[in-house]
Formats: structure tokens, sequence, C-alpha cells
């Protein structure tokens, strides 16, 4: 009986793991807690005690810089606004750029002193500018958690400083991280290696050293205190594909580096994005009734995205569904059917075909038109299409 339950068990967790996973590759890192991630997707490509709970440092200020950028999206600030410096903002030591009670920056510099210079005063008056206070700040930051599935987190405060309740996970940071490189502004900032500030009297330089040593870097935050240790989450992109690891928790800065590298480099190496898994001859067209074509050649859709092991492209399946006729009028964009990629028969991946041109329908003198030359000569390109296999 209890190798019959020690079965089910088994296979509950084959099919609750997904259609499609990689085995875990054999990394060693020197960090406790990491994670790694292709942002575009969210599949995790390597995790080690991604879950456990430890406090980020200013890997805290991830979430600051999304909900500002939120804010800007919404049209409820501008990079332009000036933003005031409160008594408390002032009053954060630790990494700062040293604000003045009643100092105002804009948005755009106060932005760019939080994602190089990891300003926790910045980050505060920011706070304060967004939601009124501190503290409404945090709990924005706790409600946007909760959104993005961020289960292992708790916010404090919005700049990282050590508090006991403040705590997150690899995994979590993964997500916020993957949330915020989905707008592309902030890469304007969390890329810069060095800039100034009060018109170039106060200089900055990145605390994310990656950025200017490593090929592609460009994010996203370090984070650093006596609690967390040396943590990061660093964002690459290399041919099309964004990278993203996170680290926690390691023993020097080096090591963070080091470990960021690693994961990445192992990302790099073994996955790539494929954008032509598809030949034209694998298409075929589409029969259109009434239109003034009578046929179009489908096309993967502009939106697909597939991440893949470079080693076993080669073993992709591919099954191709296509709607053997479709009425006028098509407008480009217009789905004509999918197809799907499969390795040993597990699903990795589908694909929506589309129309990659209008057709519009026939007027009435085109359609008789149409109706003379099919009884006087026949109708040879009527051509039922042949079924598509795998």
């Amino acid at each position: 009986m209890k190798r019959m339950i020690a079965l089910f068990l088994l296979i509950c967790c084959f099919f609750s793991a997904g259609a499609y996973a990689e085995q875990q590759p054999n990394i060693t890192i020197s960090s406790p807690s990491a994670i790694l991630i292709e942002a575009e997707s969210g599949q995790v490509l390597f995790e080690q005690n991604s879950h456990d709970r430890r406090p980020p440092a200013s890997v805290t200020k991830i979430m600051t810089m999304l909900l500002v950028m939120e804010a800007i999206d919404r049209g409820q600030i501008a990079m332009e606004d000036m933003v005031t410096c409160s008594d408390y903002a002032a009053s954060m030591g630790g990494s700062q750029v040293y604000l003045e009670p009643g100092e105002q920056m804009s948005v755009h510099d106060m932005l760019k002193a939080v994602a190089v210079a990891s300003g926790n005063d910045a980050a505060v008056a920011l706070g304060e500018h967004i939601a009124g206070s501190s503290e409404a700040f945090v709990d924005m930051m706790n409600k946007r958690a909760g959104e993005l599935g961020m289960n292992d987190t708790n916010f404090v405060n919005c700049n990282g400083l050590d508090h006991e309740a403040h705590r997150t996970s690899a995994h979590d940071i993964a997500l916020m991280s993957r949330e915020l490189t989905s707008h592309s502004a902030i890469f304007d900032f969390t890329s810069i290696w060095m800039d100034s500030l009060r018109d170039g009297a106060f200089g900055l330089v990145n605390t994310n050293k990656l950025i200017r040593f490593y090929e592609g870097a460009n994010g996203l935050k370090t984070g650093s205190t006596g609690a967390a240790k040396y943590c990061l989450s660093a964002s690459a992109c290399r041919d099309g594909m964004t990278l993203i690891a996170v680290v926690m928790g390691a023993e020097s800065s080096k090591e963070r580096f080091n470990d960021a590298s690693r994961l990445l480099d192992f990302g790099f190496a073994n996955y790539t994005i494929a954008d032509s898994l598809l030949s034209d001859e694998e298409l075929e067209s589409v029969t259109i009734q009434k239109g003034v074509k009578q046929q179009i050649k489908p096309a993967p859709s502009e939106a697909f995205h597939l991440l893949v092991n470079k080693a076993r492209i080669q073993e992709i399946e591919k099954k191709i569904t296509l709607t053997k006729q479709v009425p006028a009028p098509i407008r480009a964009g217009d789905k004509l059917g999918e197809v799907e990629f499969a390795i040993d028969g597990q699903i990795i991946g589908t694909a929506d075909l589309v129309a990659t041109e209008d057709c519009p329908r026939l007027g009435p003198l085109s359609m008789l038109g149409v109706l003379a030359k099919q009884l006087l000569f026949g109708n040879p390109q009527a051509v039922v299409p042949k079924p598509i296999g795998v």
C-alpha cells in the first residue's frame, strides 16, 4: 500500500511540474540562495534554495523603481516633475546622494540616484512623492508584491535597510525583476556606468560592476547590509534574450558578481530564443472564400517566443494545424491556425499562425466576374488543401 501511495505521489509530481522541464544543471555557486530565469517567459533555468526568506538589502529598490515606472505609465507623475526631499527622507543614512531637507530634484534624477547610486534618501523621497508618505508607499509595495505572486515577501521599507520583518526570496526578486524589465525605459538608468547629479557637481558610479565588465549587462540592482550580506539581481541581454540572475547572502561583493556571472554564462551558453523553426515549405496556403485573393500564406505571430535548449533544437517536433477555408474579409494578424512544438512528445510551446496581409471581400461585380469565369473555364485554382501532418 505504501509503495502504491509513493507511486501516485511521484506521478502527481511529474504532471504538476509542467509539460516540459530541463534537468537541473550542475552549477556550483557559493551564494546560499539563487535563481536564473529567462525574462520574457519567466522560465526557471536554475534555482538553489530560491524560496528561502532572507533580507534583500537594497535589491528592495527594484520594487521601488517598478512602482515609479508604473506611476509614470499611468500619468500620475512625469519624469520632469520636481520631488521635494522631506526631513525623514534626508535622515536615511547608508548609501545616499546626500539630499538636504527641502532640496528638489526631478523624478528623472531621483530615479537615476536610486538605480545608479542606490540612494536610500532618493528612494524614500520618490515613495513619499507617489503615495504621500513612506508608510503608504510600503503598503503599495506589499500590495503589488501580492499581485505578482511574491508569496515569500514582506516589505517594511522602500530602501532595504535592515529590519527583522523585511524579507523576500530569490524567487520573488526574480518575479519583480522580470516585471521591471518589461518597462524598457528603466534600462536608461540601470545600464549607466558613470554619470552625475546637480549639474555635474555630484558624481555617480554604478554599484553593479557587471554593467562595465559583463557583455550585455543592463541592470538591475545590488544590495548589501550586515544582515543581508551581498545580494544582486543581474540582468543581461544577448541576441534578443534577456536573462535575470538573482543571488542572495553571498559572503563578499566579488562572490555575488562571480555567482551571477556564472549563472548568466550558463544561460547564454545553453539557451536561445527560437525564431525560425518553421520554413516556408512546411506551411501550406489557406484558401480564402469570396476574397480578392484565393489563398494566403500564414506565418507565425510576431508574439511568438520560444525558449529552447540549444542542444535539443534538432529534436523539436512540430504539429501544424490550419483552417482549410476561411471566409473573407481577412486582416493581417488574423489567426489561421497554430503550431505546437514538442520534445519527446512533451509540448514546450505553441504559436499562432496568422495572415500576413489583408484580403478584402469581393464586391458584387467582382463576384459576378468570378462566377462567369468559373462557368466558362471551370475553377482550376479551387484546390482543396491537403491535410497537414506533424
